[in-house]
């Protein structure tokens, strides 16, 4: 078996992430606007954004992706990196794709000088959670939301 590689995202790999992350809205029970999908596609590509992507990869097949955006912190000096997106297609899971992307990102932020790295799961996201039992701690936050538009 071929071992898994992690990858900024590139722009020729827009075929192989837009299937992803369409699998990623449907797991969520989302349905995000094509207009907004190519504007995310243009800033993760964009080095002036402050946000970022990597792709799993074992062979000519992707596995999944981790998107990750920096920003600013009342509490430090220094940005913290939220992991707001991260998938893996099915067949994929329980095979260290999860655990790699993260990884990689921890290793970006720590390139970057970030404070920490944070993110939300659902409450039902009962493997994921698994997962971010063991290679993070929970903060005990609790997300209050107010939809504006």
């Amino acid at each position: 078996m071929q071992s898994i590689m992690i990858q900024p995202i590139r722009e020729s790999d827009m075929e192989a992430w837009l299937p992803l992350w369409k699998a990623y809205q449907r797991f969520y029970e989302i349905d995000i606007p094509e207009t907004v999908s190519l504007q995310t596609w243009a800033r993760l590509l964009d080095p002036d954004e402050p946000m970022h992507a990597f792709l799993a990869w074992r062979g000519d097949q992707v596995l999944g992706f981790a998107h990750s955006v920096y920003q600013r912190s009342t509490w430090t000096s220094a940005d913290n990196c939220y992991l707001q997106d991260l998938f893996v297609v099915k067949a994929a899971r329980g095979y260290g794709v999860g655990r790699a992307l993260i990884e990689q990102v921890y290793a970006h932020a720590k390139r970057k000088q970030a404070t920490r790295v944070h993110w939300l799961t659902h409450e039902t996201n009962h493997a994921g959670r698994q997962l971010y039992d063991r290679v993070a701690q929970r903060s005990g936050f609790i997300q209050y939301r107010k939809a504006l538009a």
